[in-house]
């Protein structure tokens, strides 16, 4: 009963027209087999996906070797692509010509072209002018006619085979898949192509060839074999062709044959018939007998697939293939019915075995991550935890606000600082002092040692992002870097209630410097600009400065000990960031104490003094200066 109300395919009427003056058949006898389980491929133009499930198949088939042996991107570099093979992962090379790809694997003798239309003869035209490569598949379909026949002929003298153009390809049941032939993995498990069968089948149609898989997985033992020839005008291969070759393969036991309206293709198979070249039962229907019940002609799904002559109607075809000893239903949804009639008749006669309950299930597949997580199957534990900006929506969110609305809100840069360094809405006061020490901390000259690493890395030729970076490996606690311990000690000696003499005297007991006290150049009569600016704003708008005013008692006691220990542009960031986080009211006791033990501080001098370091760099390079050599003369030899 199952059999009997077979579902009709939803896409039965799609057609190809065959053109009666061009059936050209191509393929010598010798060349009946295509594939084993032992073939491998080169794809043309990759795409990632169906890359992914021929492999999968061939993990299902238990091949012991990927099918695919090279993929070919036109024009790139030699590299290597990583793919799933079962459990594990595997890396197949690519190449950036054919010829190349052709050399590295000889043993490879199917070449997928997966160019478009605009593109794919020129490729398939290199590919059968490889010794190596024995089929050429076209998937591209609306190839030009006229390059569809050159390619043909050449393939014809050269005695290769093409399937397609406009194909899904072919697969080999147990043993090599072509690209996405025979669809989704589950539909692979659920029609046992994993394993041989006994079932030889062409079309043209990749669709209706998954629908009668089907077929043949509830009538018969299964498929063996399967081609989609392609539904352009001028496909590569006729039924006739293929038919031929089942003929020849000991494994096949009949033929399925699934014409459709226009063309000739099925008078191949009709003529194979008369001659007695066939001899195995064949099993056919041709698409498309609805078409005489429209007034004009009609045009189905392919290219060619349009009713024309009454030679080309799907009637016509039937009633020849009938004439000529296939068997053939009435209708499409007595297909699977003379189909399992004739696969129980061989049984019977001991030509082929009964179907059994399958004793060969393949190995279990494992599952996509990303399709479990979809389908909400599995959990995993995140790798990077992030809680200052979302990426995921229609636009990017720092620490909850859109970017779209800081724009629209005229924000600064010193409150986007706010919002990924320290998650908070900080002040307008707060934010302005960040923007003062970026602007103030952005360069100091070229004498400077980050500056000086920026300016002969730049004088090498190196790029920008290599300069940079050679000038800010230089900071640390003797350049730029004493904000972090000057903020921890300055911290630690006013919450300890310290009087500024105590202070210095407890860091000189310990024989550590004061960080942020001390200056190469600036002294009590040449104070630092940067710091004296600094030092106003604080004034006129701080609401407190206990920090600061700490920091300024200590430099009294240490300028009496020398003129030049005075605080310098380090102590005074880090004093008055630490009065800047206790004013604002907007970080508690322990969010301040774990932004001085992080090191968030000197942050501000690396992105500041970023500026600078760019800027340097261009400079150089604008300029073209050359080389830089230290002269000889400004270096002490000492032997």
């Amino acid at each position: 009963a199952k059999l009997k109300n077979h579902p009709r395919s939803q896409r039965d009427n799609t057609q190809v027209t065959y053109y009666p003056d061009f059936a050209i058949h191509n393929m010598s006898t010798s060349r009946s087999r295509l594939f084993n389980n032992e073939t491998q491929a080169l794809i043309y133009n990759f795409k990632p996906e169906p890359v992914q499930r021929m492999l999968d198949f061939d993990y299902l088939c238990k091949r012991k070797i990927p099918s695919i042996a090279g993929l070919i991107s036109p024009g790139s570099e030699k590299g290597s692509h990583k793919v799933f093979f079962g459990t594990g992962e595997v890396l197949i090379p690519t190449y950036g010509s054919i010829a190349e790809a052709a050399m590295e694997h000889p043993k490879a003798t199917v070449f997928i072209n997966y160019a478009s239309h605009r593109s794919a003869y020129l490729s398939s035209l290199e590919a059968i002018q490889m010794d190596s490569l024995q089929v050429v598949v076209i998937i591209a379909e609306g190839v030009p006619e006229q390059e569809a026949r050159r390619l043909l002929a050449l393939a014809k003298k050269k005695n290769k085979v093409i399937i397609g153009p406009a194909t899904v390809g072919g697969i080999q049941a147990g043993a090599f898949k072509i690209g996405d032939a025979a669809g989704t993995i589950e539909n692979i498990i659920a029609l046992k192509l994993y394993r041989p069968g006994s079932v030889g089948f062409v079309s043209k149609s990749g669709g209706l060839s998954n629908e009668c898989y089907n077929i043949l997985s509830q009538t018969t033992d299964g498929l063996f074999e399967g081609i989609a020839i392609g539904g352009d005008t001028n496909p590569g291969s006729a039924f006739a062709d293929h038919v031929k070759r089942f003929e020849e393969m000991e494994e096949v036991k009949m033929i399925v044959v699934l014409g459709e309206i226009g063309g000739d293709n099925e008078y191949g198979v009709v003529d194979l018939l008369k001659s007695g070249q066939v001899k195995k039962p064949l099993v056919a229907w041709v698409s498309g007998t609805c078409a005489k019940l429209f007034p004009t002609e009609v045009q189905f799904g392919h290219a060619g697939a349009k009713s024309g002559g009454e030679r080309e109607s799907a009637q016509a075809k039937l009633q020849a293939l009938r004439q000529a000893g296939a068997i053939c239903p009435d209708s499409f949804e007595g297909f699977a019915e003379k189909i399992h009639e004739t696969y129980i008749r061989l049984v019977e006669a001991g030509v082929t075995k009964p179907l059994l309950p399958d004793q060969s299930e393949p190995p279990q597949l494992p599952t996509a991550y990303n399709k479990a997580v979809i389908e909400g199957r599995v959990r995993r534990a995140t790798g990077i935890v992030s809680t200052i900006c979302d990426d995921r929506g229609e636009e990017p969110t720092y620490c909850g606000t859109p970017i779209s609305e800081l724009i629209e809100n005229d924000s600064s840069l010193g409150q986007v600082i706010g919002l990924l360094w320290f998650k908070k809405t900080l002040p307008p006061y707060a934010t302005r002092f960040i923007e003062i020490v970026l602007i103030l901390a952005a360069d100091h000259g070229p004498c400077v040692s980050g500056a000086h690493n920026s300016i002969v890395a730049a004088r090498a030729g190196k790029d920008i992002v290599s300069c940079v970076c050679s000038g800010l490996l230089t900071i640390g606690p003797r350049f730029g870097g004493a904000i972090d311990d000057a903020a921890r000690f300055f911290k630690r000696g006013v919450d300890q209630n310290k009087s500024a003499e105590q202070f210095v005297d407890d860091m000189k007991r310990a024989g550590v410097r004061i960080p942020g006290i001390g200056h190469r150049i600036k002294s009590a009569d040449n104070l630092d600009k940067r710091v004296i600016l600094m030092k106003d704003y604080a004034e006129k708008n701080f609401p407190s400065r206990r920090y600061l005013e700490f920091v300024l008692s200590v430099e009294k006691v240490t300028l009496q000990k020398a003129a030049n220990l005075v605080l310098n542009v380090d102590g005074c960031i880090a004093a008055l960031f630490l009065d800047l986080m206790e004013s604002s009211a907007s970080f508690s006791k322990e969010e301040q104490d774990e932004i001085v033990e992080i090191g968030y501080l000197n942050g501000l001098f690396v992105l500041a003094r970023t500026v600078g370091l760019i800027g340097h760099t261009l400079d150089q390079k604008r300029l073209k200066q050359p080389l830089y050599r230290h002269p000889w003369d400004d270096v002490m030899y000492w032997q």
